[in-house]
Order: structure tokens, then C-alpha cells, then sequence
């Protein structure tokens, strides 16, 4: 049978008292932005860092002893196993969690520190379940499904009446897609209890398979590209999804590894919400445009996680205010004498700019003799004011090349 919203308000009561009930924030920029009534489902603060236990705790509450007891196994791109490891642990139980070999670092450890095992096998999520699959039954394993399991998509679902309870008047509901289980969830709650509801499923362009797979009628499986959106790099959707999704979600999108970027550091600076990529892929379709709305509309972005590497989020950021002109590059040449570099930064403090990172150039540039190569990254106000500095010291004297380009 296919999930109903009876399942889901089940699902709801069994949760009640476990899971962290996440709230719903207002995103004043992101409002002014695509203007429209904007609000943002901060389940990046959930227990686990995803949405994920939701649904794994569904499920593993529902199994009978003697499955429980044998333990449970399944495959993860890292946060549907924080949810069965937290979800394991809660019940007292074992957990064996197959994870891709190239997951996310803090993904790993975390799921370590839950008292699962981990196992690394395959280059993506979709060879991590062929893998888990065979050893769940080598060892005689309950399988836990991350997206295709009714259970699971019940749990996810939950989220759907949060933001119906939060937000009474909303009518563009928009939820991150990898294998389909969070959005087919929500879409059926919010096609229950949100009349006129419009839900859109977003898929990092990179790894789209929910798009092509409903336009030909059956899974289909699409090949794995790199992707900061780890979370939902699912290269083929299941059968179950895809049929919910199908009748219940409006419209699929897909957004670029740039506009995942852009929306990380958005709801940093703007929400101050630490959000990875897969969980910002919803907003990402809002603020790069790919999903219309009007000026009446309330609208609401599922952010579905917050487990991102603590370096992969500095680079992020780094590359977005490269690209919003809030640092720049500059190669200058500088007589090679006591205090010219000095001089040369004091017009760039003049100028109110912040010094990042300074690099002399002696031999690699092959500057002329009697000059010596300066390569500057500073931080400035925005790219009218990052021109300035390059003028005032062009206008100094000094050559000042503006290295630009996709960084």
C-alpha cells in the first residue's frame, strides 16, 4: 500500500518527544530577493544534523524483536546514517552503516561516534547499497532503506505538517530531491493539509535522476558526477519515489554546483544557519530563480541538513565572495627596495581595504630587475570598491594587474 496521511500523522505521535521539532524562520533577504513571503525549515538543527532520523526511527521502531535483534544494516551518503546509527542507538540495538569511499569526512566520524560500524565500499551511494545489500544478508541484517522503505518516507513526512502548523498560508512548498524520500514525505502532508499547495523537488544539476526518470516512465539511472551536494547524489531513484513524486510534486528543478555555493553562504550570512549542500539546494532554486513565484506567495525551502565539512564551508564561502567581487586578486610590481611593499600597503589601507593573504614573487613571475612581483588578496566592500583600490594604486605608480576569472 502507498503511504497516507494516516501513516504520517502516525509516524508523528511515535516521534513526538525524539526528534528536536525544528523551526520555521523568516529569510528577510531571500524575501527581498525573489520577492515573495520567503521562510526557510531549519531541519539543519535536527538531532543528527538532518532530517534523517525521522524516518529511520519510524522504521526501526516498527521492526519486531527478532529483526532488532539481529541488528540492522544499510547504505548512506552520510546523513541517513547519523539517523540510523542515532535511531540504533536509541533503541539499544546494532547498527552497520556502508558508506561511499569518498564520503564527507565529518559524516564518517560522526556516524562512528554513534557506536556504528562503518564500512567504506564504492565510489557513490548507489554501490554502497549493492554492497550493504549483499552483506545484510551474509549476515543476517534488517535492512533499513535510506528513501525506499514506506516507513521512512512516513518519518520524512512529519516535516510536512511542521510547516503546515507554522505556516497556515503557505503555497510554494520546496524540497531538495536525491533519492525522493523527504520530498515525496512532505508532498503528500502538504497536498493534505495545505490546499493549493505547489510543491517543487530540487536535484543538483550534476546528479538529476528523478527528472529524466519520470519523463521516461520507470528509474532511471544517470551518470555520477562530483557534487558539493553529497546528500543527494543519487544516481538512480526507486520505483516507490518515483510514483509518489509523479502525482504529488509540481515540478522538478536542478541547480548548479555555483547556485548551491551561493545559497550555502546565503543562509550563512543571512539565516546564520551552517547548511551543506544538498540541504541548500532548495533555497539555491529560489535565489538563482529556477522556481517562479509571485509577490503574494509564502514560501517555504526544506533545509534538509547541516552536516558539512568544516573546510569544504570555508572554501565555499571564499569562492562566493571571490565571485560577488568581496575579495580580489591583484599582481603588482614594486621597486625592490626597503619599504615599498610598506608603501604599497599603506594606499591599500587608505583605501579601507583588509589585507588577506601577500605572496612575494621573486623568480616565478620573472619580474624585471630591480622589481619584485606582489600577488595580494584583499577584502573589499564590493567589486566598485575592489576597482577603486586597483586605480589609486595604478594612479601611485605601481602596475597593478586585476586577476579575475572563475576561481
Amino acid at each position: 500500500m502507498p503511504v497516507e496521511i494516516k501513516d504520517i500523522e502516525a509516524a508523528r505521535e511515535l516521534l513526538a518527544g525524539v526528534i528536536t521539532r525544528t523551526p520555521t524562520l523568516h529569510d528577510g533577504r531571500m524575501s527581498e530577493t525573489i520577492h515573495a513571503n520567503a521562510w526557510v525549515k531549519a531541519e539543519c538543527l535536527q538531532k543528527s544534523g538532518s532530517f534523517k532520523i525521522r524516518g529511520a526511527y519510524n522504521k526501526i521502531s516498527r521492526l519486531s524483536d527478532e529483526e532488532k535483534q539481529r541488528g540492522v544494516i544499510t547504505a548512506s551518503a552520510g546523513n541517513h546514517a547519523q539517523g540510523v546509527g542515532l535511531a540504533a542507538k536509541l533503541h539499544g540495538i546494532r547498527a552497520t552503516i556502508v558508506l561511499p569511499e569518498f564520503a564527507p569526512l565529518t559524516k564518517i566520524m560522526a556516524t562512528r561516534a554513534l557506536g556504528a560500524e562503518v564500512i567504506m565500499h564504492g565510489q557513490s551511494f548507489d554501490e554502497a547499497v549493492a554492497y550493504s545489500r549483499g552483506l545484510g544478508e551474509e549476515r543476517g541484517l534488517t535492512y533499513v532503506h535510506a528513501f525506499d522503505d514506506d516507513h521512512v518516507i512516513a518519518g520524512q513526512g512529519t516535516i510536512g505538517f511542521e510547516i503546515a502548523e507554522d505556516l497556515p498560508n503557505a503555497n510554494v512548498i520546496v524540497v531538495p530531491i536525491g533519492g525522493g524520500g523527504v520530498c515525496s514525505g512532505v508532498a503528500i502532508a502538504a497536498k493534505h493539509l495545505l490546499p493549493g499547495v505547489k510543491v517543487y523537488g530540487v536535484q543538483a544539476k550534476n546528479v538529476a535522476s528523478m527528472r529524466v526518470s519520470i519523463e521516461a516512465g520507470e528509474p532511471i539511472e544517470v551518470p555520477h558526477q562530483s557534487t558539493i551536494a553529497d546528500g543527494i547524489a543519487i544516481k538512480r531513484p526507486a520505483e516507490r519515489t518515483l510514483n509518489i513524486i509523479r502525482e504529488y510534486v509540481d515540478e522538478i528543478v536542478e541547480v548548479t554546483e555555483e547556485e548551491i555555493a551561493a545559497a550555502i553562504y546565503h543562509l550563512a550570512q543571512n539565516t546564520r544557519l551552517v547548511v551543506e549542500g544538498a540541504g541548500a539546494a532548495g533555497a539555491a532554486a529560489l535565489l538563482a530563480g529556477r522556481i517562479k513565484v509571485a509577490s503574494d506567495d509564502t514560501v517555504c525551502s526544506v533545509l534538509c541538513g547541516g552536516n558539512i565539512d568544516g573546510n569544504l564551508l570555508a572554501r565555499v564561502i571564499e569562492q562566493v565572495l571571490v565571485r560577488n567581487g568581496r575579495y580580489i586578486i591583484l599582481r603588482i610590481l614594486v621597486p625592490d627596495r626597503p619599504g615599498s611593499l610598506a608603501g604599497m600597503l599603506k594606499i591599500v589601507a587608505e583605501e579601507h581595504a583588509n589585507v588577506i593573504e601577500v605572496y612575494h614573487q621573486r623568480a616565478i613571475w620573472l619580474a624585471p630587475l630591480g622589481s619584485v612581483g606582489i600577488e595580494v588578496i584583499l577584502e573589499v566592500r564590493d567589486a566598485e570598491h575592489g576597482e577603486q583600490v586597483h586605480q589609486r594604486l595604478t594612479d601611485a605608480g605601481y602596475y597593478a594587474e586585476h586577476v579575475k576569472g572563475d576561481w
